[in-house]
Parts: C-alpha cells; sequence; structure tokens
C-alpha cells in the first residue's frame, strides 16, 4: 500500500530534496520577512493576502521565523515541529524521513474497538511518546484495540490537557519529535493496535497565537466560543488550513482516525459546513483504509452521521454519548448539581434508556437550561454511541478530580464497568481505569504571568453550583497538580490491582468473543427496558443473530433476578436467583433461542 506524505497549503514544504516553499495568510501584513538563522529573506506577495518564497539548500530541521513589519518574530502557524516552546523557532520538517516498518497497516473494522483514552504527558512518569512505548503491549495483552490520545498540537507551555493549542500541525515539542510521535504510532499497528487522536478545530489557546497578528480576518469577532473568538471558516485561506488539518495527522502520520472536539461550537454559515466537507475529502483520499471519526457534540445531533444501505458512515462513524456517562454518573453517585440535575430524577429509568436507546435525552427539555435537547436515535445502530463511565472531561472538570471509583465505590464502580464492556455500544476506558486507578485526573496548565493569574481565578470560579465547589481548587499552574494527575503504575502489582484487570481483561475477552460477531452483521439491534427499580435495570438488545440481556443492581437491598433468554455470559458475584447489592448478570441467546 502506498504510504504517503501530505503538501499543506500553509507552512513550510520541500518541494525538492533540498528547496523547501514557506507560504503564509498573512491578510493584516503589508510586509513579511523569512528569518533563517541570522538570514533575513524578504516574502513575495502573490495576492489576497498570501506571502511565499522558494529557498533553496536547506536541510531537514532548519530553523525559521517570520518576522512582521514592526520586527516581530513568531513561529509558523501551520509549523510542522517545533525547536522549542510554542513562542520559539519553528523546524522544517522533511516528512518522508521515517518509514513505517508496518506500512501495510490499514486498521481495525469499527465494531472490533475498545477506545483507551490517554494523555500523554501523564500516561507515563516521562511523559513522552517515547516512553508511551513500553506499555503498548500491556494494552494490547488486556484486549484493546483502539488508542485515542488527548490533543498533541502544540500548546503554551510544557504541561496541559491540549485543548488549547495553538500550532495545529505541530506534535507538542515536550512530548518528543515527529519521530517520536511516528514511532509510538507505528509500535501500537505493530501490535494490532489502532491510534486516533483528539483534534480541536472549534478555538486556538491563549497563548502562542499569532494568527491574529498575520490575519485579523481569520477570527470573526461576531461569532465567539467559550473560550475565545470564533474562526471564520467561509474565508478560503482559513478553510485550507483547517481543512487540512484532519488530512495532515491522518495521511503523514498514518493515523486510524480522529476524534473532533466541541463540534457544537463549529459555527459556519458556509452552504456546505465545513465538518461535512471535511469528512467528505477524508472519505475520498483514504478510501483503502478503516478510518473512524468521531464527534462531541452537546446538542445530542445525528445530522453528521447518516448511514448508507450497507450499514457504512459516508461522513463521521460515532458520536460520544455524554448522556450515557451522566445517567450512570448520577445513578450511582446521587449527585445532582450542574449537568447532573438532568438524569437526577427516576435515573434508573434514564440509564436504562442510555443503555438501549442511546441519547437519553431525544428533544425533551432539560431541566438545566429550560430547552429541548437532542433529537431521536432509534434509528442508528448501537455501535453508533462511544459510551464511558469516566474520561478527561468528566474526571478533569470536577474541582478535584475525582474519578468515579473515589465518588462511588469500587464496587458500584465495578458493575458500571462490567455493563459498559458487555453492552453492544463501542466502550471508552480512561488511562488506568482497568486497574482500579484511583489518583485523580486534575486540570492543569502552564501558564505565567497575568494569564496563569486569570486561568487560576476563573478556574476557581467555574465551579459554583458544583460538588466540591466548597473545597480549595487545586491551582492548574502548580506542577504538582500535574505530577498528582499521572497514573500510578504501581497500583497494578498490587492485589486490588490485579483483582481488576483480572476482571477487565474477562470481560474484554467476552465482549470480544461474543459481542462483536453480533455487531460485525451490520445489523440494527432492538432494544427494550425489561425492568426498572431502585437501583436495580434489566435491558435487553435483540440483533438478528441473538439475544443480549443485561440486569444490575446497585441498590441498597437485594431483588428478585428477572427473567433474562438464553445463558449466562457474565455474573458478578456468582449467579443466584436474585440480584444482591452491587451485582450484574449478563445473559446471552444464540439464534432461534433468543425469540
Amino acid at each position: 500500500m502506498e504510504f504517503r506524505t501530505f503538501k499543506k497549503q500553509w507552512g513550510a514544504e520541500f518541494i525538492s530534496s533540498d528547496v523547501v516553499r514557506f507560504r503564509v495568510w498573512a491578510e493584516g501584513q503589508k510586509d513579511l520577512t523569512l528569518r533563517l538563522s541570522d538570514n533575513d529573506i524578504p516574502m513575495m506577495a502573490t495576492g489576497n493576502g498570501w506571502f511565499q518564497v522558494d529557498v533553496p539548500g536547506l536541510a531537514h530541521g532548519v530553523e525559521y521565523q517570520y518576522v512582521l513589519q514592526d520586527g516581530m518574530a513568531i513561529p509558523d502557524p501551520a509549523s510542522r515541529a517545533q525547536k522549542g516552546d510554542v513562542n520559539g523557532p519553528s523546524l522544517a520538517i522533511d516528512p518522508g524521513r521515517y518509514l513505517h516498518a508496518n506500512r501495510g497497516w490499514k486498521g481495525r473494522a469499527w465494531e472490533e474497538t475498545v477506545v483507551y483514552e490517554l494523555h500523554i504527558g501523564t500516561f507515563t512518569p516521562e511523559g513522552t511518546f517515547s516512553a508511551a512505548i513500553a506499555k503498548l503491549p500491556y494494552l494490547a495483552e488486556l484486549g484493546i484495540t483502539q488508542l485515542e490520545v488527548m490533543p498533541v498540537s502544540q500548546f503554551g507551555g510544557a504541561r496541559g490537557w491540549g485543548y488549547d493549542g495553538v500550532l495545529l500541525y505541530a506534535p507538542h515539542s515536550a512530548y518528543g519529535t515527529p519521530e517520536d510521535f511516528h514511532a509510538f504510532i507505528d509500535a501500537a499497528h505493530g501490535l494490532g493496535i489502532a491510534v486516533v487522536l483528539d483534534i480541536v478545530l472549534n478555538h486556538f489557546g491563549p497563548e502562542g497565537n499569532y494568527l491574529p497578528l498575520l490575519s485579523p480576518a481569520f477570527f470573526d469577532e461576531e461569532r465567539t466560543t467559550p473560550w475565545g473568538s470564533g474562526i471564520a471558516y467561509e474565508k478560503p485561506a482559513v478553510r485550507s488550513y483547517i481543512t487540512d488539518v484532519p488530512l495532515y495527522w491522518l495521511t503523514e502520520y498514518h493515523l486510524d482516525g480522529l476524534r473532533f472536539d466541541a463540534i457544537d461550537q463549529i459555527k459556519d454559515p458556509s452552504p456546505k459546513h465545513i465538518l461535512v466537507e471535511i469528512a467528505e475529502r477524508i472519505r475520498e483520499t483514504l478510501p483503502d483504509r478503516h478510518i473512524h471519526l468521531t464527534t462531541e457534540d452537546s446538542r445530542n445531533v445525528i445530522f453528521l452521521h447518516p448511514r448508507d444501505e450497507r450499514g457504512d458512515a459516508p461522513l463521521f462513524t460515532a458520536e460520544w454519548n455524554d448522556d450515557f456517562h451522566n445517567a450512570a454518573h448520577a445513578f450511582a453517585t446521587g449527585e445532582s448539581h450542574a449537568y447532573y440535575q438532568d438524569f437526577a430524577l427516576e435515573p434508573e429509568k434514564k440509564f436504562a434508556r442510555a443503555l438501549t436507546e442511546g441519547f437519553v435525552y431525544q428533544g425533551e427539555v432539560s431541566p438545566q437550561t429550560g430547552e429541548p435537547r437532542g433529537v431521536a436515535c432509534l434509528a442508528q445502530p448501537p455501535q453508533f454511541f462511544v459510551d464511558f463511565i469516566q474520561n478527561h472531561d468528566q474526571t478533569g472538570n470536577r474541582a478535584q478530580g475525582e474519578r468515579l471509583i473515589t465518588l462511588a465505590g469500587p464496587d458500584k464502580t465495578r458493575v458500571l464497568l462490567a455493563a459498559l464492556l458487555l453492552s453492544p455500544h463501542i466502550p471508552l476506558l480512561f488511562m488506568g481505569e482497568e486497574y482500579g486507578e484511583t489518583h485523580p485526573f486534575l486540570f492543569f496548565t502552564d501558564f505565567h504571568g497575568d494569564l496563569a493569574k486569570a486561568v487560576r481565578e476563573g478556574r476557581a470560579k467555574e465551579f459554583t453550583g458544583h460538588a466540591g465547589h466548597d473545597e480549595s481548587v487545586p491551582d492548574p499552574n502548580d506542577v504538582h497538580t500535574f505530577v498528582r494527575s499521572r497514573i500510578d503504575w504501581n497500583k497494578i502489582a498490587t492485589d486490588d490491582g490485579k483483582t481488576w484487570l483480572r476482571l477487565t481483561r474477562n470481560l474484554l475477552t467476552l465482549r470480544h468473543r461474543h459481542i462483536v460477531p453480533l455487531l460485525r452483521q451490520g445489523a440494527r439491534a432492538e432494544g427494550q427496558v425489561l425492568q426498572t427499580s431502585s437501583g436495580m435495570v434489566a435491558v435487553r438488545w435483540r440483533f438478528p443473530g441473538g439475544t443480549l440481556s443485561l440486569a444490575l443492581n446497585i441498590g441498597k437491598e437485594a431483588v428478585d433476578k428477572p427473567a433474562l433468554a438464553g445463558k449466562p455470559l457474565f455474573a458478578w458475584p456468582e449467579p443466584s436467583g436474585h440480584l444482591p447489592p452491587n451485582s450484574i448478570v449478563v445473559h446471552f441467546a444464540d439464534g432461534e433461542a433468543s425469540i
């Protein structure tokens, strides 16, 4: 299979072995200069705000900056790599230098997916791409089939979640070089693990964003997001920058997919929405690989996720299902602050609906906002929904960063983990969840001066009305906040860690053996709520090839076990005629036995 690099419309591109073309849109500048070490070269205005210059005799890794008409030197907004931080020189990268060992890798079918979300900086003590490679065999043996890497585009400072990226084409230099990220992806492929990247196309971060100086028209002050000015997606130069980003990562790094962050904040007045254009370009450009595109969208909508007559997704593959998490969380903890108030009333019924239908809110009025939210989603197959009982957002956006195991206790968490991994939806685990990690995952940054003060104070104010708001909120800029968020690999060797790992491994083995074949048939499932009561839920999914049924009880009292079709597939604890507190049983009936 051909292995391609990607020719960006912005930035530095090797157009031959030693000639680099530098191209940037700077409609806000009358003159622009390219700085190569101590050599300044005037750039040519080529029309419509574009500046360009071809420079011979350059080697891979040469440092460069753009110099504005006032003398200020800035990095390339389309930099492939930085020498150091986001404010310093960019590096001209020859993308053909890294040769993947697994060049024939075409990915894995979506129905096989078990997602493992990780943050490179806190996944290992070293916090680098290279250090993460050593953990990949462990994840492959566990049954993980897809890594979802939190954003790695260069952001301000060394530490951060990555959602404030400003150089969207450059791997964050604190994590390693482009070659290191290539090696991480290549090693995962060699173990049968797909890799997807979380990308942010809805805003730019507060430090290191020089686009307003180059081209103020890149942003539309009349359209705002919760994190800053909206992007003027309808302008050709802006559109080329944004639409190239996803294809660049997929093509040049041979990634297997992307997760698009907060797409409800991508407001585009163009006749064809930019997200549709992005998906169409990806499908047209990479038709011979399994490419999975997931979205995060608080609106609970499905217009970007049509299915064709074969059940394939011609645009986006699946949607992060926050409703599943929120329903499970309210069910297990009883919390009703902020957005959990939408799930506090009859939480058993809401969790049962999340299991059987996907979205809990399908047009109903949200108690939190007073507005209707969501659309009917029964036509979507179960693998349209990416479910989780914790992730970076729902953990890290708590004041104290507590994981579910801390809030609900290990017994309830164990039951919900089993429900997650044995439902026909696509499951996502957050790093460390598989062995019962109890370390928090906090919000951390590496800003300084006035920006650090603004982030610290804004973070504290954010938690009014949230659980834990009466406690002091950790300073995001304190390095200890970052250190506390690292997962504890030593716990795996403890008796408790071993018990959790055995459970997770067993559940994933059962999933791959019994659940995935149902999804491979491409058929839709008929979900049905069988029964709910205080702390108890019983549901089933009927496929052409069989019926999957699940009953769980996280209440304080034992309840009678409902009649479930087929034979027990899994039970915790040992199966009996009733469901004691913190128990679950899953049945599977094959073929005609399921009717």
